[in-house]
């Protein structure tokens, strides 16, 4: 029996875009029609999964620097940082499975090497922790599966704090 191989790599012109269908139209036109332009304006560092040497688009992800108001980190994990308007995190912007792959593991293979490349990047670039913006429940509970806290101000706004990314990836 032949080995699955997923790879997550940047976006290229040889990637088929145009089939990839989630089944949310916002990610899905993302995709087709901006992901190409952000990832050459630097805007955002969009990843897709791929089986090689298939361009066929499984998945896709984009990261980018952002910050957070530091009021909305719960009081616990603020008394820990140091007393600034702003903190550096990583966004986790958008994670989309195509739709004849949904269930198969590859929602958290692509979150895994999300995190794994923001722990990485942290390490040259400041960044506290890897914050998403969940679409609806269902999204929030997949990211909360995983460890990610609500930020004070909105359910929506999950957070994972680097050195939970660490302890989570060893």
């Amino acid at each position: 029996m032949q080995e699955i191989s997923w790879q997550a790599v940047p976006l290229q012109k040889e990637h088929d875009r145009q089939a990839f269908r989630c089944g949310s139209p916002a990610l899905d036109t993302y995709l087709h029609k901006q992901a190409r332009q952000d990832s050459e304006k630097r805007v955002a560092a969009v990843f897709v999964l791929v089986q090689p040497p298939e361009p066929r688009i499984l998945g896709y992800y984009t990261l980018s620097a952002s910050t957070i108001p530091a009021h909305e980190v719960p009081p616990e994990l603020a008394r820990k940082l140091p007393r600034y308007p702003q903190l550096p995190v990583t966004l986790l912007g958008r994670l989309a499975v195509d739709q004849k792959h949904k269930g198969t593991g590859l929602g958290q293979f692509m979150l895994m090497d999300a995190l794994h490349r923001s722990l990485r990047a942290a390490a040259g670039i400041a960044a506290m922790a890897v914050v998403v913006d969940a679409k609806d429940a269902e999204a929030a509970a997949f990211y909360q599966h995983f460890g990610f806290i609500p930020l004070n101000l909105t359910a929506s706004r999950l957070f994972l704090p680097m050195a939970t990314i660490s302890k989570l990836l060893d």
